[in-house]
């Protein structure tokens, strides 16, 4: 490459080469379907209505987060991520990477009326694929 910096890592304008998707409200078998998830908690509606997601590892952002009928993506698979959901009035949680979902996790969601969703998909992929069919990012 005689020392050049690649045409590849040039980009002039980021913002046109986004997609634009058409965004859509979700029915909760939709996620299912879209990321072959499995119901943990038994409060899972089909039915129930999604607007936005949100990705996050990081439960002091979805604190930060005022937005009704929310997906939580994570990685976290612990009491905690239930609690916060809970304080953010967060609806669904899908716990990513086949991460095991604990007895007091799924009684603390039914408790809270979260649903609980586990998937094996990695926590990029996940987002990605709810994204690409239209999902609203909360951000």
């Amino acid at each position: 490459m005689n020392g050049e910096t690649p045409d590849i890592l040039t980009i002039e304008n980021q913002s046109e080469t986004m997609i634009e998707t058409k965004k859509v409200t979700m029915k909760l078998h939709n996620i299912v379907t879209l990321l072959n998830a499995k119901a943990m908690s038994n409060n899972y509606n089909a039915e129930k209505l999604i607007e936005k997601g949100l990705s996050s590892d990081l439960m002091s952002d979805v604190l930060t987060v005022d937005t009704k009928n929310m997906v939580l993506l994570t990685g976290l698979s612990n009491l905690q991520t239930i609690r916060t959901a809970e304080m953010a009035e967060v609806d669904v949680v899908v716990v990513v990477r086949n991460k095991s979902v604990s007895e007091e996790m799924i009684a603390l969601a039914e408790e809270n009326d979260i649903v609980l969703l586990s998937c094996g998909y990695s926590l990029f992929k996940a987002t990605g694929i709810l994204f690409n069919a239209g999902l609203e990012p909360v951000y």
